[in-house]
């Protein structure tokens, strides 16, 4: 396991997950400005420390019935997705005046789990993500429950923001939650539940612990949240369930107050160079020279410049070997073009690009991160 301390000053990239209850409350679809503005203020503070944050924001279903009327407590799915399309506009403009007061810029990101499932799709989407946090803005992330069918019914925010933090090698994920963190059975049932303090490892035991969904609009539970703290440990990103009712909960993290902390099993560097090595097929070849192999083993991204031929066809995001020119395997990487771009500027400069493709690519035919180096 992991060990790092437990409070999110002392990560790098903090993801803060909030579900819909946490924002509308439960008898209401009215949005709570007053928590929004706290909750703002700790994001602020984080960022003020160099902690870089992405939120993953339910709520936009619960908006919608309020814009569009709809009453009754049970929707169509067809309601549900057309109460997502109305509600997301107020939905994101609420974190962003909230965030504005800060004078923290904001992005909205819609995502569904093929967006990080799909190679291409992880890919641009996590270059998205990285490239607004290297320019100081934080995305407010949601499902895209317009065209999503199953997730809307079963909470998958949760499994999202694990999936997100995944992608995007995140330190640690908050899930804030109407409960302070996982307990032995649901203490609003039981007098006799023990609150666990710290999970080493997620198993059958702890699993068997999670509850059922909560009432209310909010379709996500402690079910959810198990589930997502395996996808996100496994990924090598620490996962805190900590009690988001009151006001300033992300302060309340750093300052003691109880939570439970599920510990990452691997530094999340080496989770998803693992996930690249060892699970993705490689569908093509990159042959480069003696300059490049030396980049690489320093520790450098692959540019063009240093390839000599290209082999096999691929798309943008597709894993491909590495080799010599004595045509010796030197490891492997998800590539940031096509087989007929990579063909195109193979062996040339990175400032002709633009005018080989017609547009403005990546530097990097193979950035450092999205690479493993045989050793």
């Amino acid at each position: 396991m992991i060990a790092k301390n437990k409070t999110l000053a002392s990560y790098k990239r903090v993801i803060v997950k909030v579900g819909s209850s946490l924002l509308t409350g439960e008898q209401t679809e009215t949005l709570n400005k007053n928590w929004l503005k706290a909750i703002a203020k700790d994001i602020s503070n984080l960022r003020s420390e160099g902690i870089q944050t992405i939120i993953v924001s339910s709520g936009a279903v619960a908006v919608g019935r309020q814009v569009l009327d709809l009453s009754s407590k049970s929707l169509s799915l067809e309601e549900k997705q057309a109460a997502a399309a109305a509600g997301q506009i107020g939905l994101f403009h609420a974190w962003q005046d909230a965030l504005a007061a800060y004078n923290t810029r904001t992005a909205q990101i819609l995502l569904t789990p093929d967006d990080t499932e799909i190679r291409r799709r992880n890919l641009n989407a996590r270059n998205t993500i990285q490239t607004l946090l290297e320019l100081d803005t934080v995305p407010v992330i949601n499902e895209n429950d317009t065209v999503a069918t199953e997730e809307i019914r079963f909470g998958d925010n949760d499994r999202l923001a694990a999936r997100v933090a995944q992608m995007i090698g995140a330190d640690v994920l908050v899930l804030l939650s109407d409960i302070d963190g996982l307990y032995t059975t649901d203490p609003r049932i039981n007098n006799e539940a023990t609150f666990i303090e710290e999970v080493a490892e997620i198993t059958p035991k702890i699993e068997a612990m999670a509850g059922e969904a909560g009432p209310g609009y909010s379709s996500g539970g402690m079910v959810t949240k198990i589930q997502a703290a395996q996808i996100a440990t496994r990924g090598g990103c620490a996962v805190v369930i900590a009690d988001g009712t009151a006001n300033n909960s992300l302060a309340s993290i750093d300052s003691g107050k109880k939570c439970t902390w599920f510990l990452a099993t691997a530094n999340p560097t080496t989770a998803r160079k693992r996930w690249i090595s060892g699970v993705l097929a490689p569908n093509g070849i990159l042959t480069i020279d003696s300059g490049a192999e030396r980049a690489l083993r320093d520790g450098k991204s692959l540019l063009p410049a240093g390839v000599n031929f290209v082999s096999g066809n691929f798309d943008r995001g597709d894993a491909v070997i590495i080799e010599n020119t004595e045509k010796v395997r030197l490891g492997c990487g998800l590539i940031a073009y096509s087989s007929q771009d990579a063909k195109l500027i193979a062996g040339h400069n990175t400032r002709e690009i633009e005018t080989l493709l017609g547009y403005r690519g990546r530097d990097e035919m193979i950035h450092r991160n999205d690479m493993v180096i045989d050793r």
